[in-house]
């Protein structure tokens, strides 16, 4: 049988630590689901495992995920699982993500793959300065080809200390399925009579982890409560999601005698349905790339509250479409909630300018085409030969 136009389409490779539940694996799902089959065909090569619940939102049947299981520590034989599943697959183009996956440019470029290119995403608060993962990411510059940076934060931590030529680096956003995240109130999902029907519903998506910082939420509940007795009544919160700080959050809300006024449901697939369910979404993050939340949350018509971290600033227009806060900060981000309480009206008109602002900037199919122009441009660039098994297709 002839190949198909799309079996002959050029082969692009992501390399990422772990295929699960999160912002980068969202993005790179949306972006799989979303681009032409005709133009690009996809795999997954994960350095630790994937989780297969997450992997079932992968909609195209031609994707393969590769787990190469990496071992506790510095494991070394990771390099060569990489190079060995390189060879095997022959991809056209290798796309590591984050600094995690960084190291990999070295078996890519052994596996003679001509257009190699990386992404940054976002990193913990802590690393962001961290001089080791800088000098790691200076001495991998000559491996890569292209970089993407999703935020202006990270586009210019690229450009100014590790001292890639502006030229190198594309800044392309996440996009959100603005079909599947629309506006429309459902309290469905919730426990019954969790929610009475004048209550305000704050909640927020994500890893219960460290950088996440889900238990400022939950102080800032506990003390919006306890200084509003009133909105005892009123006020409910949610955290979706789950890791190693549900247990401290737990503990948080128990020991306020307040865990009744909250719902952890850990990790859902009903997201869009969840979201729909708040009336307020909350990002209090101690650091950020461009968050995927946000964004879905603004195109289900949400105001958000987030921390003025990372990308978060390029997303939420503070009295527009939400407010902004410092990180760590429980007083100020209790503040920002009750001036819902206070001035319901508010909910509509900064939900409705996030849903338009999702609609006019933000884009999947915008999303797409930037990816498209970047891997084109990488494969068109003749400033490396193409690998053998890539010369002579026509």
């Amino acid at each position: 049988m002839a190949p198909t136009t799309a079996d002959r389409s050029p082969l692009v490779a992501h390399v990422i630590h772990r295929l699960d539940y999160g912002g980068l694996e969202n993005g790179l799902v949306n972006l799989l689901n979303h681009m032409p089959a005709e133009r690009y065909r996809h795999a997954i090569v994960c350095l630790t495992d994937f989780n297969p619940e997450f992997r079932r939102r992968i909609r195209r049947a031609d994707v393969e995920v590769h787990a190469l299981r990496k071992r506790e520590g510095h494991d070394w034989g990771l390099y060569g699982r990489c190079w060995t599943v390189l060879r095997r697959l022959r991809p056209t183009v290798v796309h590591t993500r984050n600094l995690a996956a960084l190291e990999m440019q070295g078996p890519a470029l052994l596996a003679g793959v001509r257009a190699r290119i990386h992404g940054e995403h976002g990193w913990d608060a802590q690393a962001a300065g961290n001089p080791r993962h800088r000098r790691l990411r200076r001495l991998c510059k000559p491996l890569v080809g292209r970089y993407i940076a999703l935020s202006g934060e990270l586009e210019a931590y690229l450009r100014d200390a590790v001292g890639v030529p502006a030229n190198r680096i594309a800044r392309i956003c996440n996009g959100v399925d603005s079909e599947r995240f629309h506006p429309g109130r459902d309290r469905s999902p919730m426990p019954l009579g969790f929610a009475p029907p004048d209550a305000l519903v704050v909640g927020t998506v994500g890893r219960l982890e460290r950088v996440k910082d889900q238990s400022n939420l939950a102080r800032a509940f506990i003390r919006l409560v306890e200084s509003v007795p009133e909105t005892r009544r009123r006020l409910r919160l949610v955290i979706v999601g789950d890791g190693s700080l549900r247990a401290e959050v737990e503990n948080l809300l128990t020991e306020a005698g307040l865990r009744d006024l909250t719902w952890l449901p850990g990790a859902r697939d009903d997201v869009p349905e969840l979201l729909r369910g708040l009336d307020v979404f909350v990002l209090p993050s101690l650091a950020e790339g461009i968050s995927n939340t946000i964004l879905e949350a603004m195109a289900c018509g949400l105001p958000v509250v987030a921390t003025a971290v990372g990308g978060n600033a390029e997303l939420v227009v503070d009295g527009l479409t939400g407010r902004l806060v410092p990180a760590g900060d429980p007083a100020a981000l209790a503040a920002a909630i009750q001036t819902y309480l206070d001035d319901p009206g508010l909910l509509d008109a900064h939900g409705v300018a996030g849903r338009r602002r999702v609609e006019e900037r933000f884009s999947l199919d915008a999303m797409v085409a930037a990816y498209l122009a970047v891997y084109d441009a990488q494969l068109n660039d003749g400033t490396s030969p193409l690998p053998l098994w890539e010369r002579g297709r026509g």
